[in-house]
């Protein structure tokens, strides 16, 4: 689950479905805590969701990058998400894809970087 963040801000190399699902669980669930406490300690004002997007921003791009070299695409293809309904399905449906087998031009399957760490 903290794979993601011990990679940060690295947008190359490849992130498994399993790293990129557990970090989006972990970014939810940060921001569902934020969400209450916000509601509880200030009923008028949104920090939280703020806060928690620009916390997020970089790691969630990063991962996203990462898990659709997985499947063999270019990290490009992230800019999709600025289409509409559209652009969010087709990038959920390859988030969703399972990883292309065996090495590819961003890298080595996740798999065979924790088997060798």
């Amino acid at each position: 689950m903290f794979k993601a963040w011990e990679k940060y801000a690295v947008f190359s190399g490849r992130a498994g479905r399993r790293e990129f699902w557990l970090f989006m669980l972990l970014n939810a669930l940060v921001c569902l805590a934020g969400a209450i406490v916000d509601s509880v300690l200030f009923p008028r004002l949104h920090l939280s969701e703020t806060a928690a997007t620009l916390a997020f921003l970089i790691p969630s791009s990063a991962v996203s990058f990462r898990r659709l070299h997985d499947i063999g695409r270019s990290g490009w293809w992230f800019l999709l998400m600025l289409v509409p309904v559209i652009g969010w399905i087709v990038l959920l449906v390859w988030h969703l894809t399972p990883s292309a087998p065996g090495p590819n031009q961003f890298g080595a399957p996740p798999s065979a970087e924790n088997v060798s760490a």
